[in-house]
């Protein structure tokens, strides 16, 4: 399919597939082990039904809003994606340079294949980093991202182990030659030797803290003076806790599908996060959906933003 026939969002993963190596596909397109949970994302979306209103005056329509109190043009923001060098030479520039002209937020993340100093020229964006057993480390990506103008930090707190993405087993994932996780370039790592089946689960099983908990939320409190949103929660239980620690919101989010398989869709956890009795900043993640399913969204609950992976 050519790019000048494209009609909508679904169609651009028709190209990808067409397009791209089938590693590289698999791992933008993949879910974890059955990918039930990656199937119920679309399929929630389809059992939301429009109750269709007539005749209120259309002619002035205002999509703008604010999310920690920078306003965007829309209740769309670019969710992290990394390594996004494998789709294009350009990779997180691009997507920065398309979120800066939207009028929205990019959120940039700590293994994209684009540093935070090279994304920093368009704001106003996010950053998203892990929890590392190394929290020197932690701290100086974080430091970075301060320093670059980034205006707040979307930590993942889902991630402590990876999910087991078996179509990178099967591929033996690892990135192309001449490409690297460009935050990490000069930092100390120490060896990285592979363990694992890819070069993902190499670098989670190394580098990562399974021992992440609430302490850990409170002691980035301390590194910076960014809001913290936490990306990865599904209960209104986590949700408070999450406001008691300090976290300026939180992004419901089941990664895209990619972490904990037959887990709800984000959009079936949304209700049960929104507490009518409290005001938090909520945001939700989800992805390749088409431009009808933004819509079916935006219609479910208000004082919200998507968060679009």
């Amino acid at each position: 399919m050519k790019m000048d026939m494209i009609t909508n969002v679904t169609e651009y993963e028709a190209v990808a597939k067409e397009n791209l190596p089938k590693m590289v596909y698999d791992f933008y397109a993949s879910g974890a082990e059955d990918q039930w949970t990656l199937k119920e994302n679309r399929n929630a979306f389809s059992r939301i039904l429009f109750r269709l209103r007539i005749l209120v005056d259309l002619s002035k329509i205002d999509l703008t809003t604010t999310v920690l109190g920078f306003k965007i043009s829309m209740p769309i923001m670019i969710a992290p994606t990394a390594k996004q060098k494998m789709a294009h030479p350009e990779g997180e520039l691009d997507t920065a340079r398309a979120a800066s002209a939207a009028g929205t937020i990019m959120t940039l993340s700590s293994t994209a294949t684009s540093s935070v100093e090279e994304v920093a020229s368009f704001f106003p964006h996010f950053f998203f980093p892990y929890v590392l057993k190394d929290k020197n480390v932690v701290a100086q990506l974080v430091r970075r991202a301060e320093r670059a103008g980034f205006q707040a930090i979307a930590l993942t707190v889902d991630s402590p182990v990876l999910g087991r993405r078996e179509a990178d087993i099967k591929n033996r994932f690892t990135l192309p030659p001449n490409m690297v996780f460009k935050n990490f370039e000069r930092l100390d790592l120490g060896k990285l030797d592979k363990t694992c089946d890819s070069v993902v689960t190499t670098y989670v099983a190394v580098l990562f803290d399974r021992s992440l908990n609430w302490k850990d939320i409170k002691w980035l409190l301390t590194i910076t003076s960014l809001p913290i949103l936490l990306k990865g929660v599904l209960t209104v239980e986590d949700t408070r806790i999450a406001i008691q620690a300090g976290a300026a919101g939180i992004i419901v989010s089941n990664q895209g599908a990619r972490q904990l398989d037959y887990v709800p869709a984000t959009i079936m956890a949304l209700e049960e996060v929104l507490d009518p009795n409290h005001f938090w900043n909520v945001l939700i993640n989800w992805n390749r959906n088409e431009p009808l399913l933004v819509l079916s969204f935006l219609v479910v609950e208000l004082n919200f933003c998507p968060f679009f992976a």
